[in-house]
């Protein structure tokens, strides 16, 4: 049976893709497309009510297409809008945010939607993961792959990550599966190998004043310099080690903390609990506001990373813990929360500790317009009303939407 077909693109999808129908009403996602384009698409994916495919050919393109500036674009799967200008993927990433509430939360009467867009749309990122080829070669997936392809350019990270990663030749080394640069304050360097083992891989970088640390099942090892480093947001400084979450884009990261500040009125009456606190990049600034600060962080090195980034407050309690055993078995009588979920959001009982505290304001900080449409539901139907959200482009060229929403108890 002839798997390609032409047909039109209705309109972009969250996770990057064109939306379009087959001849017999299917749906298919069609990547690298843009709304209103004619293309011709071959299947690599059939279920009963939709397909997946790859893109052959624009017939007939958007007037709003432009030329990707990355030679990989179309064969990597980390960046998805580089075939529109700055300007337009914001406007998409708008109109998604706004459909998966509706259509995931049930939503009907949301607020306007306030964008904040990147100063830098290019090399903004702080952290980049490279796979291995089989030669030892630095590369990323292809698209709907799992293969590593070689890359000879990259236009996401920040300026000294891309001087350094070309310098980078690895010899193929057994189970050595990922390689992540870390940029910090000053230029330092971090390079993480990701290893499915515990030995201690024999590596060395010559000619390159990095920081090197072995991520290996049991734990860290240390093979050059220090396995951590430190970040630089609104001239507070942070301790990051190499296997702490921070925000990849610094200069965003300050924005929302600026809004945050700006739009949440504390006193030192309040307490404040920091669900999924990491190092503190939000509490180092709330801290100093309140009565009594409260962070709930299940990583290890992200709790000794925010110990001392807030060794300088005494009103600061830290719990390393799951967030629903906390949040489920103590109550702090909160008057805010601050919730910065993976990607995955909040498990029901999560949600069910946190309405439960009862407390008069949430601040969601979510990084997958899907997993907030669904805990936004629930959240919701506790009794909170959204009274505020805003588009953060932590991501510009991919899919990717972070967002704050606000919300006051009813």
């Amino acid at each position: 049976m002839d798997d390609t077909y032409d047909i039109r693109i209705d309109r972009l999808v969250y996770g990057g893709d064109g939306f379009g129908r087959l001849p017999d009403g299917r749906a298919v996602f069609v990547p690298f497309s843009l709304p209103g384009e004619t293309v011709r698409l071959k299947l690599i994916e059939e279920k009963a009510r939709y397909a997946k495919a790859t893109l052959v050919e624009v017939l007939e393109p958007s007037p709003k297409r432009i030329a990707a500036r990355c030679s990989h674009f179309s064969q990597c799967g980390g960046c998805h809008y580089q075939h529109m200008n700055y300007p337009d993927q914001l406007i998409v990433k708008k109109a998604i945010l706004l459909e998966q509430l509706e259509r995931i939360g049930g939503f009907v009467d949301i607020p306007p939607i306030e964008i904040v867009s990147a100063a830098n749309p290019w090399n903004y990122r702080n952290h980049m993961q490279f796979h291995l080829t089989r030669e030892g070669k630095l590369g990323f997936q292809k698209v709907h792959s799992n293969q590593t392809f070689p890359i000879r350019e990259c236009h996401l990270p920040e300026p000294p990550i891309n001087e350094v990663w070309p310098q980078i030749e690895i010899e193929p080394i057994p189970g050595l599966e990922r390689i992540s640069i870390r940029l910090g304050m000053n230029e330092d360097l971090l390079l993480i190998l990701e290893s499915v083992n515990d030995r201690a891989l024999d590596f060395s970088i010559e000619n390159l004043a990095v920081s090197v640390v072995q991520k290996t099942p049991s734990g860290s090892l240390v093979l050059a310099g220090s396995d951590h480093l430190f970040m630089k947001v609104l001239e507070k400084q942070y301790r990051v080690s190499s296997g702490s979450f921070f925000q990849v884009n610094t200069l965003q990261a300050s924005e929302m903390i600026k809004h945050i500040m700006a739009n949440v009125a504390l006193n030192e009456t309040m307490t404040v609990v920091d669900v999924y606190c990491g190092v503190g990049l939000f509490s180092a600034f709330l801290a100093s506001k309140v009565k009594h600060l409260v962070g709930v962080e299940l990583s290890t090195e992200a709790c000794e990373d925010f110990t001392i980034n807030l060794e300088e407050y005494g009103q600061v309690s830290l719990y390393e813990a799951p967030a629903d055993d906390v949040l489920n078995s103590i109550h702090f009588n909160p008057d805010v929360i601050v919730i910065d979920p993976p990607r995955e959001g909040l498990g029901i009982y999560t949600v069910d500790g946190i309405v439960s505290q009862d407390a008069s304001i949430l601040v969601y900080i979510s990084c997958d317009p899907a997993t907030l449409g669904r805990d936004a539901k629930r959240i919701t139907s506790s009794g909170y009303k959204l009274m505020k959200l805003t588009l953060f482009d932590m991501f510009p060229q991919t899919f990717h939407i972070e967002s704050i929403s606000y919300w006051e108890k009813g």
